[in-house]
């Protein structure tokens, strides 16, 4: 393979390795988004779940569904509550894996792409 035609494949191995980087930055930022939100939502829930716990056992407790205050059973309310803050558990740690698992994707990548560049060296 000659010199020219050696150059133009790792030129098309390196971009194509600089598209893959990049698609895994924007999946990064995307997650980071995805992540503060949750962050934020599991804040608020927490919140709520002490102050349903401030509350006496008798105590009025109202959910708003759509435009309408409706009225909810405090275990009823608690039991939902602790259920939401599971899943925004959950769903925080399936980011951070995911966003652990493109860190790692990135590594590869940018090793692969030394590599690339030394196999073309070597010829």
């Amino acid at each position: 393979m000659g010199s020219a035609a050696a150059l133009r494949e790792l030129q098309r191995e390196l971009e194509t390795k600089a598209n893959d980087l990049s698609k895994l930055q924007k999946d990064i930022g995307k997650n980071h988004q995805v992540r503060k939100k949750y962050t934020i939502q599991l804040g608020e829930n927490e919140l709520v779940l002490k102050e349903l716990g401030l509350l006496n056992e008798g105590a009025n407790v109202y959910k708003l569904i759509g435009p309408v205050l409706v009225k909810q059973d405090l275990a009823e309310a608690n039991a939902n509550v602790r259920k939401r803050i599971e899943y925004i558990s959950a769903e925080l740690y399936v980011s951070s894996y995911l966003v652990n698992w493109r860190f790692f994707a990135i590594f590869l990548l940018f090793n692969i792409s030394h590599l690339v560049s030394w196999k073309y060296e070597l010829r």
